[in-house]
């Protein structure tokens, strides 16, 4: 006859008795994870794919400072810039015409699509409407935390749905990051020294971890609300795109910027297939 009992060291006692008298064994359970012990783990992911991810903030603006102080001005150097430009236009448009529009699509019917798409650039514009009044010349940076911010929240919300997509949201931010802060450096150089430039870029860099973090915690198993962001983005995206971007990277009698966005597009489709 057996008597099962938990002793404190979770370890289960069986007692036996036989003619011979007891008999005891003790049989330790394996290991099963608990709820906290893979919420550490998810957390753990989430945080190193944003810091990952955001760290081409930095990694952009610092290249961008030396690529500026150690390149003559000059023909090559402007092709370079106008390249860089256009490439990052390029990845925008694959995030939004592979990613953004097709998940947002998915949840949505055709009045909330076209609401929440209008509405996405019309913010944008009225953001770059003010930034224009005020004399500002932090396009490309706008650019970059407009999508920067939805995409890693997005990351974060459906990272224990659809694992996939919060690896792709993560390349296509590491990306894309890279090139916009490189711009984003030479708008800023423009009011404040190299230091405090890269200051504000590498502090910028961690934004990510914070709004991936916030969609894990509050939005995940909401589908909806992330298609709306990611729609609404998709169309302030598409604003800035034909806006600010492409027409920063046009060069008069010169055809390789436009190549940069080609490549740009590439990337992003890789990504896409890869990860399928």
């Amino acid at each position: 006859m057996y008597f099962i009992i938990l002793n404190p060291f979770f370890c289960i006692r069986k007692e036996r008795n036989t003619s011979s008298g007891r008999q005891l064994h003790c049989v330790t359970p394996p290991p099963s994870p608990t709820h906290n012990q893979i919420h550490l783990s998810d957390l753990q992911s989430i945080t190193l794919y944003a810091l990952l991810s955001g760290s081409t903030v930095f990694l952009g603006g610092l290249f961008s400072c030396y690529f500026g102080e150690h390149t003559r001005s000059g023909i090559i150097k402007t092709e370079i810039i106008h390249s860089f430009t256009a490439f990052g236009g390029g990845i925008l448009m694959a995030a939004v015409g592979l990613v953004f529009i097709p998940e947002g699509m998915k949840v949505f019917s055709l009045i909330p699509i076209i609401l929440f798409f209008l509405t996405g650039g019309f913010v944008f514009f009225l953001v770059d409407r003010y930034i224009d009044k005020r004399g500002g010349t932090v396009a490309q940076l706008l650019s970059m935390l407009l999508d920067f911010i939805p995409e890693s929240i997005a990351m974060g919300a459906v990272f224990t749905q659809n694992h996939a997509l919060a690896i792709l949201l993560a390349l296509i931010i590491g990306v894309q990051n890279f090139p916009e802060s490189f711009n984003a450096y030479l708008d800023l150089k423009t009011s404040y020294s190299s230091r405090k430039s890269l200051l504000i870029l590498f502090v910028l860099s961690f934004l990510g971890v914070g709004c991936a973090l916030g969609g894990y915690y509050f939005l995940s198993g909401m589908p909806m609300i992330v298609g709306a962001l990611m729609l609404f983005s998709a169309g302030g995206l598409v604003y800035l795109i034909f806006q600010d971007i492409a027409p920063m990277s046009r060069m008069k009698k010169n055809w390789i910027p436009a190549l940069g966005a080609c490549l740009g597009f590439l990337i992003g489709m890789i990504g896409v297939k890869i990860l399928e």
